[in-house]
Formats: C-alpha cells, sequence, structure tokens
C-alpha cells in the first residue's frame, strides 16, 4: 500500500477516483492486524486500489468524516465524496467484497 497525504487524498477524491484508503496510527497492534488483511486482499486487486494514511497526518479527512477510531478503511466510490467508513475488519473476504462492489 502506498502512503498518501492529507493533499494527495484531496485530490484524488476531488478527480473521482475509485479508491480504498486505510487509516491507522503506527502503534496501533489492531491497525497492524488489518493491513495484514488488507495486503492479502490488495494482491487480487487492482495496483494502486487500496491506499493509507497515517491518521496524524489528514486532520481534515478526520474531521470531515468523522473518524472516530482506527483502524478505519474509507471505500470512495468515485462518484460521491462521502465515504463508506468500515471499522471492524471481519476478514480478507469481507474487506475485498466491499472493495470489489465499489471498484467494479
Amino acid at each position: 500500500m502506498r502512503e498518501i497525504g492529507q493533499k494527495e487524498a484531496r485530490r484524488a477524491i476531488w478527480e473521482g477516483c475509485k479508491l480504498a484508503l486505510f487509516v491507522y496510527t503506527p502503534m496501533c497492534g489492531t491497525c497492524a492486524a488489518a493491513r495484514r488483511m488488507l495486503e492479502v486482499a490488495e494482491h487480487l486487486l487492482s495496483e494502486g486500489a487500496v491506499l493509507q494514511s497515517n491518521i496524524n497526518y489528514i486532520p481534515e479527512l478526520v474531521q470531515d468524516y468523522r473518524i472516530s477510531s482506527v483502524p478505519a478503511l474509507l471505500i470512495y466510490n468515485g462518484e460521491n465524496e462521502i465515504p463508506e467508513i468500515i471499522y471492524k475488519m471481519e476478514s480478507v473476504e469481507h474487506l475485498l467484497n466491499r472493495i470489489r462492489s465499489v471498484m467494479e
């Protein structure tokens, strides 16, 4: 997963890109487990479909979407600026299905 900052994330959203943005904090054990699941899912998706951002570097997005905890996966469908937010990382299959439902 490629790391992006707030400006790059806003640009992708404004341009209508379909993407999944993984929001994490570096010292979070649950975030590390979720990242491993997303890395597995990422191999079955198109390149660049899943990006990541440290929550400490995207304060405006956190405020705009009221991100309440990490890990969080924001899924943008390319048509609406309001993402679907997933906080419960159930399984690789669940994450893959949610991301694919928007990407295809």
